[in-house]
């Protein structure tokens, strides 16, 4: 029962659709803007797991890499040319032992067969990548408590990568105040 019709954009592409659910918990430095994550919980829907040691691997990897797609890797355009000038991960920095959650909790969700699969399994590849979106939710939230310590409730935009410097920026007090001018 596989086939999808682009013309009418109804069908189904492929029976190997997961889900993911991810929190973290962050502490932010608002002097440095430096981050840790504290505690990140994970569960992902994987159907019945080939294998579950492998599988929790790549939820564990796919995560990471995800935090860093959203605290770290900077994509740089050239502002004339359009060109982009971050060629590779040589350009900028990649996530390191310290990027990963001090308490890692992940699992898998037990009884959600794909009874339309082999083996009732389901993607998990780069799906988990996505959760690591929720570190950055959580470096918003800290932002905003800082900031509401000091008065200030107004929104306020955090563009990826959530990086030091505009962790940094984005705290607001008298030091922000005499950079922004």
């Amino acid at each position: 029962d596989i086939g999808f019709d682009f013309k009418t954009g109804e069908g189904k592409a492929f029976n190997y659709y997961c889900w993911g659910v991810g929190c973290s918990e962050v502490e932010i430095d608002c002097l440095t803007g430096d981050h840790k994550v504290l505690r990140s919980d994970l569960l992902m829907d994987v159907g019945d797991s080939l294998n579950p040691a492998i599988d929790l691997g790549q939820i564990e990897g796919a995560f990471v890499q995800g935090v860093g797609w959203c605290t770290l890797e900077e994509v740089v355009f050239d502002k004339i040319t359009g060109r982009c000038l971050t060629l590779g991960p040589g350009w900028y920095k990649l996530p390191g032992f310290t990027d990963i959650p001090i308490d890692f909790r992940v699992q898998i969700l037990k009884d959600a067969p794909n009874k339309r699969a082999i083996h009732s399994s389901k993607g998990v590849g780069e799906p988990p990548f996505f959760l690591g979106c929720s570190v950055m939710y959580a470096i918003r939230e800290a932002i905003k408590a800082a900031r509401e310590a000091e008065g200030i409730t107004s929104w306020f935009n955090l563009s990826l990568p959530a990086s030091c410097e505009r962790i940094r920026m984005s705290c607001k007090d008298n030091i922000t105040n005499l950079v922004e001018g």
